[in-house]
């Protein structure tokens, strides 16, 4: 029976006598992603630029000592089947060393924490964790809640995080391929065609193609943008369907131009209010997050962070407020975190520092936004109806 020793000797031992060989295209593609990765950490200032070269070479080394371990087990089959512990220890400690190349260091769940805070978005653990592991593995973000929770703002901060560009797409109900993918420009075609006297098929080209958000995310350049796509709930299901095919393979066939590749894999959010049920196909692709409304201990650390020279204690009455009116089963519309921004923004610049019944019932329109709410809360006794202050 082999042992470690053997396989490393098997393995190893003709490393030092190998002859640098041309890259195979997959070996290329990962040295392509290993320099963009490397980009983006030197230009966001995670890595010295005099570190690149070391990583650079280790990952030479480690595509050259991946081709030397393919070659020993497609040609030692049999002492596969008589030492496959070590060689899958081997090959984990392989693949384990290759995942931390690329995102040890980059992210962590207390970093973006701390990165969301500090762009007054007050994320919690469990916000940090999705956001991480939609980082690590690369897969949209998807983000329920109510409205007004901060799903949306979930991608903007990210994409200041990441110092990129944000991308949106705004659903809507009759959305289709043309207007998020892309369109052609047919007024400037036909003006080539008459101008230069030029076949039909000459007009089909990039600088005709009128780009949409999808293809925009698509062509992008390094850095790899945030691609928001906002309420898709709203879109039909056959948007949704057409837009696995994009999630899935990065890549987009057009008929009259080819197939077109992303040149880097952006960064997705998807959000959704739940107005109707997403599919399980697009759920599978996506990592899942959702968000309900603030304590009143988290509302408060929003309130002090977006509203400026709120007092602390303004600000815990105002989040003890919208937490009474939010657990109210009648509301048409429960407030949301703006709302009651909005609502201490008014109270800080009026120079209020006290909520009472008269406060709340001059400045309801800032907290209500249904006639509904509006009349019953009058109607009912002002403070009374959630229980005082």
């Amino acid at each position: 029976m082999y042992t470690v020793y053997t396989y490393r000797k098997l393995v190893f031992g003709g490393i030092i006598q190998t002859v640098n060989r041309p890259m195979s295209k997959d070996d290329e593609l990962y040295m392509e992603n290993l320099k963009r990765e490397l980009h983006y950490d030197v230009a966001s200032g995670l890595l010295k630029p005099l570190d690149v070269y070391p990583i650079l070479a280790g990952g030479q080394e480690y595509l050259q000592l991946r081709r030397r371990v393919i070659e020993a087990l497609a040609h030692g089959r049999e002492w596969l089947q008589t030492a496959s512990r070590p060689a899958r220890r081997f090959r984990y400690y392989l693949y384990k060393w290759r995942v931390s190349m690329r995102v040890k260091n980059h992210f962590s769940p207390e970093k973006i924490m701390n990165e969301f805070t500090s762009l007054d978005y007050v994320c919690d653990e469990t916000i940090a964790e999705a956001v991480y592991l939609a980082l690590l593995l690369k897969k949209p973000l998807l983000v329920e809640g109510e409205p007004g929770v901060g799903k949306t703002e979930i991608a903007k901060v990210l994409a200041k995080m990441l110092n990129t560009q944000l991308i949106r797409l705004q659903c809507y109900e009759g959305l289709d391929e043309s207007k998020a993918l892309y369109e052609w420009n047919y007024q400037k075609q036909l003006l080539y065609i008459q101008g230069k006297d030029k076949a039909a098929e000459d007009v089909f080209a990039e600088e005709f193609l009128m780009v949409r958000p999808l293809l925009k995310a698509i062509l992008a350049e390094d850095p790899a943008p945030v691609l928001l796509i906002d309420e898709i709930d709203k879109a039909d299901e056959e948007f949704e369907a057409f837009l696995l095919e994009v999630l899935s393979d990065f890549q987009v066939s057009i008929p009259e131009f080819g197939t077109v590749k992303a040149k880097t894999i952006p960064y997705i959010v998807i959000t959704n209010n739940d107005a109707r049920e997403l599919t399980n196909a697009l759920k599978r692709r996506c990592i899942f997050l959702y968000i309900d409304y603030p304590t009143v201990e988290k509302e408060e650390k929003i309130l002090l962070h977006r509203v400026p020279g709120i007092d602390k204690e303004l600000a815990h009455q105002v989040a003890e407020l919208m937490n009474a009116l939010r657990k109210r089963t009648d509301l048409v519309k429960k407030p949301s975190i703006a709302e009651g921004i909005d609502f201490a923004q008014a109270l800080t610049m009026e120079g209020i520092t006290t909520v009472d019944d008269k406060v709340v019932d001059r400045l309801l329109p800032a907290l209500l936004k249904t006639k509904e709410d509006i009349t019953a809360f009058r109607k009912r006794g002002e403070g009374k109806w959630i229980g005082g202050f």
